[in-house]
């Protein structure tokens, strides 16, 4: 599907969804919902369509206006190491000996944090050049190994935030009766996904969260 074009879907469809007699008032909470429904909804089919979180992310901030310069930095948060499980060791298909590395990083885009990512990551099938620029650098994860020809496999994925009541669908009426917009929440969408280099071989487990400046966008009405 090119780019936008579930948003665009979505947004086409708000009207229709909207009661009868209610096309004409202003607009309301409940059409509020449904765009931010179809927003959010728009973001997760991307994250879990695409080969590379990061370029994803960066588009979002240059197609939204995010920032003046919508370029991905990955600033390294410090602290205790997460040890690696051994089903996350089954997944990857290394042994209980293989050296593993960890990353924890917040990614952003200008001053706004967009998503928040623990890496663990096999050294061992990266080259030299890409362990030193994650040992030492700021740079996004999927930057650095973008050469491997990289693709995800999907291990979970939650969508955190659903705007609109479970069953909205089946009573419209009902739901556009409530004019209030509830207030975007901090963590929007989390993910796990496997990183695969173009050989189909596991580089790294990461486990994704998506926050709320990823919205910023729409403000406030």
């Amino acid at each position: 599907m090119v780019p936008g074009t579930a948003a665009r879907s979505a947004a086409a469809l708000l009207l229709a969804l909207v009661p009868a007699g209610a096309q004409a008032a202003p607009l309301d909470g409940y059409v509020r919902r449904l765009e931010y429904a179809a927003v959010v909804s728009d973001l997760n089919a991307r994250l879990l369509a695409t080969p590379s979180a990061t370029r994803t992310l960066e588009g979002w901030c240059r197609a939204h206006r995010l920032a003046d310069r919508p370029a991905i930095v990955a600033d390294r948060i410090a602290g205790a190491d997460k040890p690696i499980a051994p089903e996350q060791r089954a997944r990857l298909g290394i042994g209980p000996d293989e050296p593993v590395r960890y990353r924890h990083v917040r990614l952003r885009c200008g001053d706004r944090v967009l998503s928040e990512a623990d890496n663990w990551y096999v050294p061992s099938r990266l080259t030299a050049e890409m362990n030193a620029q994650l040992d030492g650098g700021d740079t996004p994860f999927g930057t650095v190994v973008a050469p491997l020809g990289v693709a995800r496999r999907t291990v979970s994925a939650e969508q955190l935030w659903r705007p609109l009541a479970e069953g909205w669908e089946m009573f419209r009426d009902v739901e556009a009766t409530d004019r209030t917009v509830p207030p975007v929440p901090a963590e929007l969408i989390r993910h796990r996904a496997i990183v695969v280099d173009r050989t189909g071989r596991p580089i790294a487990e990461v486990a994704e969260t998506y926050g709320a400046p990823l919205l910023d966008f729409m403000g406030a009405r």
